[in-house]
């Protein structure tokens, strides 16, 4: 008997991720998606081609937010390679000035708490606490498989924990260490807008969320959108971990923590 492999699997790489910039991949046998282009369209194609994966062959792109590191190459990717472009209503009003031309063919109007189904593939979006137009994340499910990006909020409301809970994967903001942060070069009023609830999640804030929404589902974890001035990534796996470890978490054993980073594209991994 000949084994064929099975290969209906939902794929992912976090191809950056940091306050500099954040673009992640998915895939399944009939997309391949981007989230985020927050860098520019030449480094996201080096990172595509550094995991093995044909840029050409992205067929959509969903934008989370207009701020700079999420979408500094979605006009570029967009006009290079065709991508339908996903996003609500104020965020295209807020992007379109930044971005350049896009063809109205290509923009697609996307709100919040919505599915939609591309083929194999459903996307659901939710609304965050941020200091941008319309900020909202995605939850990506395919084949009993769900994958959640979770950065750029300042606090995770209940509706929140509801909509992401048992997910297979994660991509969860660990920002800043508080005290790194108010120990640090930032202005006052820089560090307030941070740790305000519009703001971003902090090392422990990550962790809280993480051991909130955790199921037996979940088998992997990325640490994501570091602050580069007031962060780490041994401090952001050391807190995340200890906290769970401190309330009976099998960190290591039903599931794994990964880094991610602002120029080196993680592994591709089937959930």
């Amino acid at each position: 008997m000949i084994i064929v492999p099975n290969d209906d699997s939902l794929k992912i790489s976090v191809l950056a991720s940091s306050s500099s910039g954040n673009a992640t991949y998915i895939e399944t046998p009939k997309h391949r998606v981007l989230v985020d282009a927050g860098l520019s369209g030449i480094k996201i194609k080096r990172a595509m081609d550094s995991i093995g994966k044909d840029i050409t062959k992205v067929d959509s792109l969903f934008v989370t937010h207009e701020h700079t590191d999420h979408i500094q190459g979605v006009g570029v990717l967009a006009r290079r390679y065709g991508l339908s472009v996903y996003a609500n209503e104020k965020t295209w009003a807020a992007m379109l000035p930044k971005i350049g031309k896009v063809s109205e063919d290509q923009i697609n109007i996307f709100n919040h708490n919505k599915v939609m189904s591309l083929d194999d593939l459903d996307v659901e979006s939710f609304a965050v606490s941020h200091d941008a137009a319309d900020p909202q994340f995605y939850k990506f499910y395919h084949n009993g498989k769900e994958f959640v990006i979770l950065t750029d909020t300042g606090y995770v409301s209940d509706r929140i924990q509801k909509t992401i809970e048992n997910a297979d994967g994660y991509l969860m903001e660990c920002n800043h260490d508080v005290e790194m942060l108010r120990d640090g070069i930032y202005p006052w009023p820089l560090k307030q807008r941070i740790l305000s609830e519009k703001g971003h999640l902090s090392n422990e804030d990550g962790a809280r969320t993480l051991m909130d929404v955790i199921g037996n589902n979940t088998k992997q974890i990325f640490l994501g959108h570091l602050s580069h001035e007031n962060n780490t990534k041994a401090a952001a796996r050391q807190e995340v971990t200890q906290v769970l470890e401190d309330h009976d978490f099998g960190v290591g054993h039903d599931f794994k923590i990964n880094d991610t980073d602002p120029a080196v594209a993680d592994a591709l991994i089937a959930l």
